[in-house]
C-alpha cells in the first residue's frame, strides 16, 4: 500500500485522537530532534548517527551521538502504528550524552568510532570505545589538540589511520612540529593584536559567511592509536605522522599549498576518501588562479606516506591531478571495495554550477573515465557502491521527491521504463531521501528520509528483496514488479508528532512558461474547512536550481506557515531540477521571464480550481532567489497584499560586484556587467522601482556574503524613500541563513505579524 495512503487510513481508523491534536507550533518545532546522516557498522550491525537538541531558551543546538540496531524490530513501510503494543522501529538509543559529540564514523573493526567535539574549547577529534554485544560506549578520550582545530574525520579501512580537516595558514607548511607551531603563533598573534584590519591579494577572500583570514582548508592524517593526556598519537616507525623515534607526534599535512582541499562544503556527501587498502586518499580541490570566477574543480591522489621525510614538496610531487582534462567541477569521490575505481560526480560546463551532475568511474589501473549515467537525465545526488564493487545505488530530485535509483558498474544503463512520452529510471524507492550508505551485511540500503510531515528519519532497503522483484528493465510501464516498502529503522520524533495536526502534501500541474506542464504544491490549514475561504502564503523557492517538494525544512517549514490558519503554495518554476536538464538551463539570461510567468499561472490556476483560496488575501515570500523574485513581482504585478523579501537581490550589477561566486552572476547573466550590461539591468528588479506599491517586510543578515546586506539597505531605502509600507529585520549575527534558535523565533514570528497585518485571518 503506497505510503500516502496507508498514512491516510490510519488517521481515519484513530480519528478520535485527532481531535485532541493541535495546530503545529514554533516551539514544537524547537523540541524535534534533528537526526543526522547515518553511519552503518563495517560489521553489520549497527548504525551510528547524530542528533542535534535545540535548547531554545539558552539559544544553542547540540548534537549526541545515537545507535540502533541494524536488524530491530521494524516496520514496513515507515507507517506510524495507532498504539505503542503496534509500534514497531524505534530502537535507538542515545550514547553520548555527557558531552556534544557529531559525525561518528566507525574504525573498521566495528570496535570504535570517532566522532567531532567541542568538549574542551574548539573542534577535535575524539574515539569512543564500542561494545558490540551491549551496543554501549565503555569509553571515550580526545584523539587531536590542534589549535587550528579539527572535524570531518574519515577512518582509514586498514585501520591506522585518520583524516580530517582543519584551516591553516599555508605559510606554515612544514615538517609536522613546526607547520603546528606556526599556526599556532599565527593564531596567537592575531587574537592579541590590536589591528583587525585584513590584506587582500586575491578574490574568494570572504564565502557565504566569514573571511578567509589568510587561511586556506586542509587535509591532515594522524594514526588513529591515543596518546593518553597529549591530546595527540602515538605513532609506530613506519607509520603516518611518526617521529624518529616513534611516540606522540602531530598530525601531517596532506594537501600543503594556497588551495582549499577540499573547498567549503555546505554539507552533503565529503570531497575525500581513504583507498581500500588505506595508503592513498582522493580529494577535490580547485587549484585555478582565480577560484571565485571558476567551477574547475578537479580530483587529486596522494600517497598517505610519501617519503623523503614527508615534507611539503614530497606531498607536492607525488599528488597527482586525475581530471586535469575537464575544466568543470568533479567531486565526491569514492573508492569501489576492490579498489579498481574511483567513482564520482562530474559536470561539463565549466562556470555552471548548475550543469547535470554524472556519475562517473576512473578506473585506477588505465586512467579510463566513463560516464555511467549518460541516459539519466537528473542530477546523480549522494551515493555509495555496494559491497561487490559493481552495484551503486545514489539519489536524485524527482518531481518534488528524491528517490533512490541504482546502476551497475558493468551495465552503465539499466532501469528504464516508458513514463508517459518520456524515458526515466525506475526508482528503487520513492520519497524525499538521502544521505544513502549500503551496510556491512551487503544488502541493506541506509539513508535518511523525509516529508512534509516528517523531518528527518533513518529507514533501510532490502536490496536482496529488491533483487527478486525487478524483473526485467524494459516492463512496460504500470506493469513493473512492485518494490520492497522500506523500512523505519528511528522514531525519535513520532511521540511528539503524535500530539501535532499536520496536514498532507497535494500535487497539481498545468500549463506554464513555453507550454511546459510545471508542478505546483499545496498545503492545507489544520481543521480545514472546505466551505471557508482562506488566505494564502505563496513561497518562492531559492537557488534558483533547488526546487522544493515533500521534504521538510526548519527555516522555510509550511506546515508552520499553514498553522494559522492560511493555505500555502509554492511552484517548482522553470530552472528547478527534478524535470530534466532542459528544465533547468531554461532559467539562464531568463531570470525575471519563464519562472515569474510560471508563477503567475500557477497561481491563476489553484485560484480557478481550488474554491476554497480567497485571492484578494495573497502574500508572497521569498528568500535568495526566491528573495529576488519577490523585488521582481514588486515592480512587475500587484496582486499581493503583501511581499516578504529575505537575502533577494535586488541591484544585478551590484550585486555582481559584492558577491564572492562570481560565476555564478556570470553565467546566470551571461557576462559581467561591463560585457553584458543590458542583461544585468533588464533582469534587474531595482530598474522597476517606479512601480513599487505592495507593503514589504525585507530581511537580511550582516554575514550573508553571498547576496551582500547592502542589497537590503537599498531595497528598504528605496521603499521608504517612496512612500511604500515597509519593515526590515536586520541580523548582525546572521548570514544567508538564519539559524539560531531564537533568531529563528523572531523571524518566523515577524513574518507571520507581517502577513496577518496585511492579509488578515
Amino acid at each position: 500500500m503506497p505510503r500516502l495512503l496507508s498514512f491516510c487510513l490510519f488517521l481515519a481508523v484513530v480519528s478520535p485522537a485527532v481531535a485532541q491534536k493541535h495546530p503545529f507550533t514554533f516551539e514544537d518545532m524547537m523540541k524535534l530532534k534533528r537526526v543526522e546522516e547515518p553511519a552503518p557498522s563495517p560489521d553489520g550491525k549497527w548504525v551510528l548517527f547524530a542528533a542535534v537538541d535545540v535548547d531554545l531558551a539558552a539559544n544553542t543546538k547540540t548534537p549526541h551521538v545515537w545507535v540502533v540496531p541494524l536488524t530491530g524490530k521494524t516496520n514496513p513501510g515507515g507507517v506510524p502504528h495507532p498504539s505503542p503494543e503496534g509500534r514497531v522501529g524505534g530502537d535507538e538509543r542515545e550514547i553520548i550524552s555527557g558531552q556534544d559529540a557529531d559525525r561518528p564514523r566507525w574504525a573498521p573493526d566495528s570496535k570504535r568510532f570517532a566522532f567531532v567535539s567541542k568538549k574542551e574549547g574548539g573542534s577535535q577529534i575524539w574515539i569512543a570505545d564500542f561494545d558490540g554485544a551491549a551496543g554501549t560506549v565503555t569509553g571515550v578520550h580526545k584523539l587531536t589538540s590542534i589549535t587550528t582545530e579539527a572535524d570531518g574525520e574519515l577512518w582509514s579501512p586498514d585501520g591506522k589511520n585518520i583524516l580530517f580537516k582543519s584551516d591553516v595558514y599555508p605559510e606554515c607548511d612544514g615538517a609536522p612540529t613546526e607547520e603546528a607551531a606556526c599556526n599556532a603563533k599565527k593564531l596567537e598573534d592575531v587574537k592579541n593584536s590590536k589591528v583587525k584590519a585584513l590584506v587582500f591579494t586575491h578574490l574568494l577572500y570572504r564565502h557565504w559567511n566569514a573571511y578567509k583570514e589568510g587561511k586556506r582548508t586542509h587535509l591532515f592524517v594522524i594514526p588513529a592509536g591515543a596518546c593518553v593526556g597529549a591530546g595527540v598519537s602515538p605513532a609506530q616507525p613506519g607509520e603516518a605522522g611518526q617521529s624518529a623515534e616513534g611516540g606522540c607526534s602531530n598530525p601531517r599535512d596532506l594537501t600543503p599549498g594556497d588551495f582549499d582541499a577540499p573547498p567549503l562544503s555546505l554539507g552533503g556527501q565529503d570531497d575525500y576518501a581513504f583507498s581500500p587498502d588505506g595508503q592513498e586518499i582522493c580529494y577535490t580541490s580547485n587549484h585555478d588562479p582565480e577560484p571565485a570566477i571558476s567551477t574547475n574543480k578537479n580530483l587529486w591522489i596522494v600517497p598517505v606516506r610519501v617519503g623523503a621525510g614527508d615534507s611539503p614538496a614530497a606531498v607536492i610531487a607525488a599528488t597527482k591531478n586525475i581530471t586535469a582534462e575537464n575544466k568543470a567541477s568533479d567531486s565526491t569521490p569514492l573508492y569501489s571495495p576492490d579498489g579498481k575505481y574511483i567513482a564520482y560526480r562530474a559536470q561539463q560546463r565549466p562556470g555552471d554550477e548548475s550543469d547535470r551532475l554524472r556519475l562517473m568511474l576512473y578506473d585506477r589501473k588505465t586512467g579510463e573515465k566513463k560516464n555511467i549515467t549518460e541516459m539519466f537525465d537528473g542530477w546523480v545526488g549522494a551515493y555509495a557502491w555496494g559491497n561487490d564493487s559493481n552495484q551503486i545505488v545514489f539519489v536524485s530530485e524527482d518531481r518534488g521527491e528524491s528517490p533512490i535509483y541504482e546502476v551497475r558498474a558493468n551495465q552503465p544503463f539499466p532501469n528504464f521504463q516508458k513514463r508517459g512520452a518520456q524515458i526515466g529510471w525506475s526508482a528503487i524507492a520513492r520519497g524525499f531521501n538521502d544521505d544513502v550508505a549500503i551496510a556491512g551485511d551487503g544488502r541493506t540500503v541506509v539513508f535518511t528520509t523525509m516529508s512534509l510531515r516528517l523531518p528527518n528519519e533513518i529507514q533501510t532497503l532490502d536490496l536482496e528483496a529488491l533483487k527478486h522483484k525487478q524483473g526485467a528493465w524494459d516492463c512496460p510501464p504500470g506493469q513493473c514488479p512492485k518494490m520492497p516498502e522500506p523500512t523505519r529503522l528511528t522514531r525519535l520524533n513520532d511521540s511528539l508528532l503524535s500530539q501535532i495536526f499536520t496536514s498532507p502534501l497535494e500535487s497539481f500541474w498545468f500549463t506554464g512558461a513555453h507550454g511546459d506542464k510545471v508542478q505546483g504544491f499545496l498545503v492545507k490549514p489544520p481543521n480545514f474547512d472546505p466551505a471557508k475561504k482562506y488566505p494564502v502564503k505563496f513561497i518562492v523557492h531559492g537557488g534558483p536550481e533547488v526546487p522544493m517538494g515533500d521534504e521538510w525544512s526548519y527555516r522555510w517549514n509550511f506546515q508552520l506557515f499553514a498553522a494559522n490558519g492560511y493555505v500555502v503554495i509554492f511552484i517548482n518554476f522553470h530552472g528547478s531540477p527534478g524535470y530534466g536538464q532542459k528544465f533547468i538551463d531554461s532559467i539562464n539570461g531568463d531570470w525575471g521571464g519563464a519562472p515569474f510567468e510560471d508563477l503567475m499561472k500557477g497561481l491563476d490556476y489553484a485560484e480557478e480550481h481550488y474554491g476554497f483560496i480567497d485571492k484578494d488575501r495573497e502574500c508572497a515570500l521569498g528568500a535568495s532567489y526566491g528573495g529576488y523574485m519577490v523585488n521582481w513581482i514588486l515592480g512587475h504585478t500587484n496582486r499581493f497584499k503583501c511581499l516578504v523579501s529575505h537575502d533577494g537581490m535586488f541591484n544585478a550589477e551590484s550585486a555582481w560586484g559584492a558577491t564572492e561566486e562570481l560565476w555564478f552572476n556570470e553565467w546566470e547573466f551571461k557576462g559581467t556587467p561591463y560585457t553584458n550590461r543590458e542583461m544585468y539591468r533588464k533582469w534587474s528588479p531595482h530598474e522597476y522601482a517606479a512601480n513599487f506599491k505592495t507593503p514589504t517586510l525585507v530581511i537580511h543578515g550582516q554575514l550573508d556574503y553571498r547576496l551582500d546586506v547592502s542589497q537590503a539597505f537599498d531595497l528598504f531605502t528605496t521603499l521608504q524613500r517612496l512612500g511604500v509600507p515597509s519593515k526590515m529585520l536586520y541580523f548582525p549575527d546572521e548570514g544567508h541563513w538564519v539559524l539560531k534558535p531564537q533568531n529563528s523565533q523572531l523571524w518566523y514570528k515577524t513574518v507571520n505579524d507581517w502577513v496577518d497585518q496585511w492579509v488578515g485571518r
